[in-house]
C-alpha cells in the first residue's frame, strides 16, 4: 500500500508533470493543510521556499500564524518570504467583500514574487497551494447553488498557469492522519468555526446534513466532479467546432450570421462565444434583443473594450479603440473616429445656406437623414447608394468601376452607412438622399484626413 508521501511524488510528477529539479513556492497560512503540504515536500526532497500573508483580520491570532510559519521555515531551513495588507481598508477601498480583496491581494503577491524568482533562477518556478478534496466539494456546491455553468462543476483546477495544487486528490481526514503520524503541529483559525463566512457555512452545516442521508457524499462529489470534467472536454470539442463554423475573422473583427446563431436556440453557445470578449451572462439576453434590432445598434462590453455591433445580417464583434478594425462605430457624441484610412472628423453645424464645399474629403450631410449611431466599415458586394445628382441608386462596385479604380484601390474604400443607408463612399461620392435641402435646419460636417 502507497504511504501518503509516496502518493504525493507520483502526483506531483505524472499529474502536474513537475521534474524533481523544480523549484517550487509553497502558500503557507500556517493550517493543517499547508502545514502538510510543506512536509510532504520536504521528504520528497523538493527545493522550496514558503509564502506567507498575514491578513490583520484576526489580531493576535495573525501575529501567532506569522511567527508560526517563520519558525516552520527555520525547521526545514528554507526561505520564507512574509507580506502584511490592510484587508479590510482595501476591501472597503475598493467595495469588495473581505474574502475577495483577501483572494486578489494575495495572488498577486504570490505572482509578483514567482515571477520575481523565476526571473532570477532563468527557469520555471511554480506557485503551490494546499487546497484538498474536501475544499473541492465545498466549491462545487458553493457554484450549484450560486449559479454557474458546466465549467463551474468542474471544481478546482489542479493547474491553472503557474499554479499547481498536489492535494486535490486527498481528504483532510488523510491529511490529518499523515500529520498526527509525523508529529506536526498546525495552528487552527478560530474563524473557521464561524458559519457566517459561505465556506464555512458549507463546511460546517450543509455538508454534515447531507452527510446524515448520504454517508458517502464526499466521495460522490468527487465522482461528479471527474465525470463532470470529462463531459466538459466534449463540451469544449464541440463547441470550438460551432465556433469555428459561426465565427469568420476578418482582420481585428469577428463576423457572426446572425440567422445562423439564434437558430440554434442554445444559450450556452452564445454565451460561449461572448465571453472570451469579457461579455457575461447577462449579456446573452440583451444579444437575444440586438438579434432584433435595427443596423449599427450594439453592446458594450463590462470588461473589456469589445463592443458586438449589429450590422445587418451579421454580429460584428469589434475591439473600440482599433484602427485595423473593419467595421467602427461612430457615435453622435464624439468628434473624430481614428481608422484604416486616416481620421474622420465631423461637426453639427446649423444650415444657413452657405455654398456646399465641393471637396472629395468633406460632406455636409443632412442632420434629418441621418440615424445614430452610424457605421464607418468597408465596402462590400451588394452595397448600392444613390450618388449624389442622381434618382436613381448604383451598386457601388458599378460606381468604382466607373472611377477605373484598380482591384487594389478598390480594396481599400471605405463608406459611412446610417441604419442600412450608406451616406457616403469615403473620398468619392456622398449620397444624394442626405444632401441639405432649402428646409434643412442643421447638419454634419464630415471630413476625412488621409
Amino acid at each position: 500500500m502507497q504511504t501518503l508521501t509516496e502518493k504525493f511524488k507520483q502526483t506531483v510528477a505524472a499529474e502536474l508533470k513537475l521534474p524533481s529539479s523544480v523549484f517550487l513556492l509553497l502558500a503557507v497560512s500556517g493550517g493543517l493543510d499547508s502545514v502538510v503540504l510543506s512536509d510532504l515536500c520536504y521528504r520528497a526532497g523538493y527545493r522550496f521556499a514558503i509564502l506567507h500573508v498575514n491578513f490583520h483580520l484576526r489580531g493576535a491570532e495573525s501575529e501567532r500564524d506569522e511567527q508560526f510559519v517563520r519558525r516552520l521555515a527555520e525547521a526545514y531551513q528554507v526561505p520564507v518570504w512574509v507580506q502584511a495588507f490592510d484587508t479590510a481598508d482595501w476591501s472597503a477601498q475598493n467595495k469588495l467583500s473581505v474574502q475577495e480583496a483577501a483572494r486578489i491581494l494575495r495572488y498577486e503577491w504570490f505572482e509578483e514574487i514567482r515571477s520575481q524568482q523565476e526571473t532570477e533562477k532563468g527557469k520555471p518556478v511554480y506557485l503551490l497551494t494546499a487546497h484538498q478534496a474536501d475544499d473541492n466539494n465545498e466549491t462545487l456546491l458553493m457554484h450549484f447553488f450560486r449559479g454557474t455553468g458546466l465549467h463551474g462543476l468542474t471544481g478546482i483546477p489542479v493547474s491553472y498557469g503557474n499554479i499547481r495544487r498536489p492535494l486535490l486528490g486527498f481528504y483532510r481526514s488523510e491529511l490529518e492522519s499523515y500529520a498526527l503520524e509525523n508529529k506536526l503541529s498546525w495552528v487552527e483559525d478560530s474563524s473557521n468555526q464561524s458559519s457566517a463566512y459561505t465556506r464555512n457555512f458549507f463546511r460546517n452545516e450543509i455538508l454534515p446534513a447531507i452527510r446524515r442521508i448520504y454517508p458517502q457524499v464526499q466521495e460522490n462529489l468527487q465522482n461528479n466532479i471527474s465525470r463532470f470534467r470529462d463531459a466538459e472536454v466534449l463540451y469544449r470539442q464541440s463547441v470550438e467546432r460551432l465556433k469555428k463554423k459561426l465565427c469568420k475573422p476578418q482582420g481585428a473583427d469577428i463576423f457572426i450570421p446572425v440567422k445562423q446563431l439564434m437558430a440554434y436556440r442554445n444559450k450556452a453557445l452564445v454565451y460561449e462565444i461572448i465571453r472570451d470578449y469579457g461579455f457575461g451572462e447577462k449579456q446573452v439576453d440583451e444579444l437575444y434583443k440586438l438579434a432584433e434590432s435595427e443596423s449599427g445598434r450594439y453592446l458594450e462590453s463590462p470588461a473589456f473594450h469589445y463592443r458586438i455591433i449589429k450590422h445587418r445580417d451579421w454580429f460584428v464583434i469589434s475591439p473600440v479603440h482599433t484602427a485595423e478594425s473593419a467595421i467602427r462605430v461612430v457615435e453622435e457624441n464624439e468628434k473624430q473616429v481614428i481608422f484604416e484610412k486616416g481620421i474622420l472628423q465631423f461637426e453639427k453645424k446649423v444650415w444657413t445656406e452657405k455654398p456646399v464645399p465641393d471637396k472629395e474629403n468633406e460632406v455636409w450631410l443632412d442632420s434629418r437623414q441621418l440615424q445614430w449611431p452610424l457605421l464607418l466599415r468597408k465596402w462590400k458586394a451588394g452595397d448600392y447608394f444613390y450618388p449624389l445628382g442622381m434618382k436613381k441608386k448604383k451598386k457601388i462596385a458599378r460606381f468604382l468601376i466607373d472611377r477605373k479604380l484598380s482591384l487594389s484601390q478598390k480594396e481599400e474604400v471605405w463608406v459611412l452607412e446610417s441604419n442600412k443607408r450608406i451616406c457616403w463612399v469615403i473620398g468619392l461620392r456622398m449620397d444624394e438622399r442626405f444632401r441639405l435641402q432649402k428646409n434643412s435646419t442643421h447638419f454634419i460636417a464630415f471630413r476625412w484626413l488621409s
